[in-house]
């Protein structure tokens, strides 16, 4: 890759002046070889492992940054879902690996470790059923350890018994860390079609397709698209705004590559993906919202937030390929409300609504995602909402994820602070209808005729 002079100070100004990052260099580590009938020696084994391949992670990812000046503000460790492991030792709880994880993320200095995890889409297998019951009680002893379950896939369907149980486990999880703003909700995410190569929390995990230890990296720049659009975008037609993003995400991307097969090199160990999703956070001017209103909307959430967003999804992902050959993960345009400084002002002005992020979750790359919601919403309310993302991600072969924080205690209108990148928010309304007799009768939603491509 030859840079010219301009490219490297336009990309120092990115750094300096515009929010540019690698926001997570994620190290995925199999498991597989450490299933054991003795779940004791399966959680030392897990141990030891994560504790030998990630021993200079965080050290490797602090010299890099130094060395090329570019900030790389996490990272983190993803592993096997666990439920594949705790399949292996029915008797034990899989709380023990939880706590295994947890001393091991703390042991080598990571932000978080993800894949306290189960992959349900089609049915319940050995371990399933003992580690989703588990979660609420992993994710209230831990610190570190973060939790996602697949329930749907578009080949597969739904599966609606399972859509049932995270309705609970979502409420039960607030319920048990509400002296602590409810912060276990905020590190488990429920997914249709998820991804087996995100390195982004909380959803990562080290699918089973993946190899033995891989280097995935995400890299983030709201900020940046902002400021093209604020600089060059005055005057410009739409297709010329898709255009410029384009242009912006393959910049962005190429600096991610180059850190991503840096580590690589350093640790010895392959290199897998690139993630270029525009990551906000809760920093003024680094916001996927105030990129949508930069193209014309008053407030993020108005009509036509949609579309806007659509646009900006399609850039991205199109400038993001044609920079890597190996973009993976999630690539596109995140919209986690606590998160995001625009948002949190459109969700307490009201112009943001639950009812509109769910629209906006057809075209965007995740789903509903860092929303409060009040502390009284049954866990079948919960459980709809789960389904209905999961219907979105099913029906438009998308991933899809619902990632949601009831506020015990607390209403609409009130706030949740958790602090740090996951940032603050109005708790939003949320329609009180009951889907409960629909959300009972569990089964499975039928996958639907476009899964059929063979």
């Amino acid at each position: 890759m030859i840079l010219n002079t301009s490219e490297i100070l336009e990309t120092i100004n990115m750094i300096d002046n515009e929010d540019l990052d690698v926001r997570t260099i994620t190290m995925g580590i199999s498991l597989l070889d450490c299933i054991h009938p003795d779940g004791e020696k399966a959680a030392v084994a897990i141990y030891d492992k994560i504790c030998r391949y990630a021993e200079k992670l965080v050290q490797t990812g602090e010299d890099i940054s130094r060395q090329y000046g570019i900030p790389i503000i996490n990272k983190r460790i993803s592993v096997t879902p666990i439920a594949m492991v705790a399949g292996a030792c029915p008797t034990m709880s899989p709380v023990r690996f939880a706590k295994a994880l947890d001393k091991a993320a703390r042991t080598v200095g990571v932000n978080f470790i993800g894949g306290y995890s189960a992959l349900v889409h089609k049915g319940f297998g050995p371990g399933d059923y003992a580690l989703i019951e588990s979660i609420p009680e992993a994710l209230s002893e831990t610190e570190l350890v973060c939790s996602s379950v697949n329930v749907g896939t578009t080949k597969a369907g739904i599966n609606m018994d399972a859509v049932e149980k995270m309705g609970r486990v979502v409420k039960e999880t607030a319920e048990r860390t509400a002296d602590r703003e409810c912060i276990g909700a905020a590190k488990l995410v429920v997914f249709c079609n998820a991804p087996e190569d995100n390195p982004f929390m909380a959803g990562a995990f080290h699918g089973p397709g993946e190899p033995d230890c891989v280097i995935n990296v995400g890299v983030s720049g709201p900020g940046v698209v902002r400021a093209a659009i604020k600089k060059d975008g005055q005057g410009k037609n739409l297709t010329e705004i898709a255009e410029l993003v384009k242009r912006t995400a393959f910049k962005i991307t190429r600096m991610g590559q180059l850190v991503a097969q840096e580590a690589s090199r350093r640790l010895c160990v392959p290199f897998g993906i690139v993630d270029l999703s525009l990551a906000p956070t809760p920093a003024i001017g680094d916001s996927v919202a105030y990129i949508l209103e930069g193209m014309g909307l008053e407030q993020c959430g108005a009509h036509g937030t949609t579309a806007a967003l659509a646009l900006l999804n399609d850039a991205v992902k199109k400038g993001g390929v044609m920079a890597s050959s190996s973009v993976g993960g999630l690539s596109g345009a995140f919209i986690p409300v606590t998160e995001d400084a625009g948002m949190i002002e459109a969700a307490r002005s009201g112009c943001l609504t639950l009812t509109k992020l769910e629209a906006m979750t057809a075209v965007c790359s995740v789903g509903l995602d860092m929303i409060c919601i009040p502390g009284d919403t049954t866990p079948e309310i919960i459980s709809g909402i789960i389904a209905d993302e999961a219907a979105i991600g099913m029906v438009n072969s998308k991933t899809t994820a619902v990632r949601v924080i009831p506020a015990v205690g607390k209403q609409a209108g009130e706030e949740l602070d958790f602090g740090g990148l996951l940032g603050m928010g109005p708790i939003m309304d949320v329609n009180p209808a009951s889907p409960s007799v629909f959300i009972h009768r569990g089964g499975r939603i039928p996958a639907p005729l476009q899964s059929l491509k063979n």
